[in-house]
């Protein structure tokens, strides 16, 4: 089973695709979209857009976890990301790839068992989960692979 994470945002979104096989789960790629910030909004989302049609054409994967907004203190920022979320969630929906939200506090709690965790110790966990040499990087994509982690995990409803 190949699952995708996402984690939102225009100027990068962030993408982890690990396979879960049985009981073990593999990386097989990372990385960031990002677009150019002299670009208009419509433009670099359209970039969004294409980038993750190509991926999800590489891959074709069984599910996604896509991170919702959980708490933003630049609204600026928020709404940006929603742009890039509606993208995203679009875009999945027209593949027919089923989609799961986490939020980043559900993210930090099942992976690293603390809610308020910081990105280092994500990153970490993310490492050590995946059997990697070094930690992920760039964040953006470490949050993503933290995701798709999550996804190959049956979670209660919280």
């Amino acid at each position: 089973m190949l699952i995708l994470g996402l984690d939102p945002g225009v100027a990068t979104t962030g993408y982890g695709i690990i396979e879960k096989k049985d009981r073990r789960i593999l990386p097989k790629e990372w990385g960031v979209i990002a677009t150019p910030a002299q670009l208009p909004l419509a433009e670099r989302l359209e970039i969004v857009a294409t980038d993750l049609g190509m991926l999800l054409k590489k891959f074709r994967p069984d599910m996604a976890v896509v991170e919702t907004i959980f708490f933003a203190k630049n609204t600026k920022t928020a709404i940006a990301v929603a742009h890039a979320r509606g993208v995203i969630l679009l875009a999945l929906q027209k593949q027919d790839v089923p989609i799961k939200e986490l939020t980043p506090l559900q993210v930090k709690q099942r992976i690293t068992t603390y809610g308020k965790a910081s990105k280092h110790q994500v990153q970490t966990m993310v490492k050590t989960l995946l059997n990697l040499k070094t930690l992920p990087a760039p964040d953006d994509a470490a949050d993503a692979l933290a995701l798709a982690i999550c996804g190959s995990v049956k979670y209660p409803n919280r």
